[in-house]
């Protein structure tokens, strides 16, 4: 079981650093007048999110739902991971979502100003903050 917590524990760290730097890239990509930062943005907010992100989020669930299989009936009458799991469908909602935006920027359809995407940069700190309290405090 240990060496299954390490793997979703290094998966997850691995997804969140993309759900932190892909809004940043987005804020950056925001701001931008020429093609050719355009065109590398485009190429970097790609590979990100197909390379990186995407795999760190599905590893992150594969390896956490393999740890609930361990004790789900335990886990599953726990409030806090009720609202853990709460947190992490919300958090694959807004990799979701991010991958919209990604695609947007790709056909160049973006309609948001860099100010919206520093905003929409903080909302994965709230959500990691609220998964270590629930997982580490238990409250």
């Amino acid at each position: 079981m240990l060496w299954v917590k390490a793997f979703h524990i290094i998966f997850m760290v691995t997804w969140f650093s993309g759900l932190f730097y892909l809004p940043r890239l987005f804020v950056y990509h925001a701001e931008t007048k020429d093609e050719i930062s355009h065109a590398r943005f485009k190429i970097m907010e790609r590979k990100l999110y197909f390379g990186i992100m995407t795999p760190g989020a599905i590893l992150t669930l594969f390896f956490g739902f393999w740890l609930l299989k361990y004790n789900l009936a335990y886990y599953m009458h726990q409030p806090w991971m009720h609202a853990k799991l709460l947190l992490v469908a919300f958090l694959a909602i807004y990799h979701l979502y991010l991958g919209k935006l990604l695609f947007d920027f790709r056909y160049d359809k973006n309609t948001h100003s860099h100010v919206f995407y520093r905003w929409l940069n903080e909302v994965p700190t709230l959500a990691l903050v609220g998964i270590v309290v629930l997982v580490i405090v238990k409250p």
